[in-house]
């Protein structure tokens, strides 16, 4: 009789459907960093919700300890991103530098009120500009008086590194986040193919050409993102911390690599920099796409798989 039961327990077991959900291809928008945030990811609807929870997390403790006016200089996570930022700081001849901020806020970016200011204000202000102008003692950074730090060229990116990391040792095999621009995919596309990216033209509609990618970073620097005109002048807000005025000679740059917050870094560098090509030697996992004012589309470093369409 023991037998019967157990068969009969076995058979109904047998024909019980699984409980595991299928993976399939899901996606969300987030709002962060002021810009819309895009995953799409290949996991089961639980894992999914677990994962979109994660990066809502990481994204909101990112944007609070990195926004502006942030006080936390403590926190191991700004020690962390400061020390990767002073290594670019170095390897641009400072060329990229957090301490832009006082720039920004005499020109008029974070409030809206754009303007050229006076040379006098633009000189006073380069002043305190300089990483060389911040310590780093018993665990805490400190500015000195009149410094003030921005985060935007790397932060973005910081965050979408710590977001895709945490999803692939969540086991989501494949998958894309984009936070406006700076982007990491792994794996595969819905299309089981590698993933396609466009980068924007500077000046048209439409893109300079499309990349193929898996497993790597990408980031993109231009003057069309955040800019006004000024008697037929384009001043836009990636500044050159040695003139004090936004850079000159470049619309856009776009770096790719194994870490998204380094593509970040060096797409300002290499914007700012009259020697783009001096700085990218000293990264060789990195490559980089500028449209150049003169020379249109230039090609640096690693090479990837990039298809023109200008």
């Amino acid at each position: 009789m023991l037998k019967k039961h157990l068969f009969l327990v076995f058979f109904v077991l047998s024909f019980i459907p699984s409980c595991q959900s299928p993976e399939k291809w899901q996606t969300s928008s987030l709002l962060f960093f002021d810009t819309l945030c895009e995953l799409n990811l290949r996991c089961s609807p639980t894992l999914f919700f677990s994962a979109k929870d994660e990066v809502k997390r990481i994204f909101s403790d990112v944007e609070n300890l990195f926004s502006p006016g942030a006080q936390d200089l403590s926190s191991p996570l700004v020690i962390s991103l400061f020390q990767r930022a002073m290594e670019v700081h170095h390897a641009s001849d400072g060329y990229f530098d957090i301490t832009v901020a006082p720039l920004l806020k005499i020109w008029g970016f974070r409030d809206g009120t754009h303007r050229v200011p006076p040379l006098n204000e633009i000189r006073e202000v380069l002043d305190n500009i300089g990483m060389e102008r911040i310590e780093v003692k018993k665990g805490r950074i400190f500015l000195n008086p009149g410094v003030e730090l921005d985060w935007g060229g790397i932060a973005k990116g910081f965050g979408v590194d710590l977001a895709s990391q945490t999803l692939m040792r969540m086991e989501v095999k494949s998958g894309f986040i984009n936070a406006g621009g700076d982007l990491y995919c792994w794996g595969t596309n819905p299309e089981n193919k590698p993933w396609k990216v466009g980068i924007k033209h500077p000046r048209k509609r439409g893109y300079l050409g499309v990349l193929s990618l898996s497993q790597i970073g990408l980031a993109t620097t231009g003057d069309y993102q955040r800019y006004f005109i000024r008697d037929g002048i384009r001043y836009h807000h990636v500044f050159n911390p040695k003139s004090g005025y936004p850079s000159e000679g470049k619309q856009s740059v776009t770096v790719l690599g194994p870490e998204t917050l380094l593509c970040d870094a060096l797409s300002t560098a290499l914007f700012v920099s009259p020697q783009p090509e001096d700085i990218l030697r000293k990264f060789p996992e990195y490559g980089a796409i500028l449209f150049d004012s003169k020379r249109g589309i230039v090609r640096l470093g690693r090479p990837f798989c990039f298809q023109p369409l200008d």
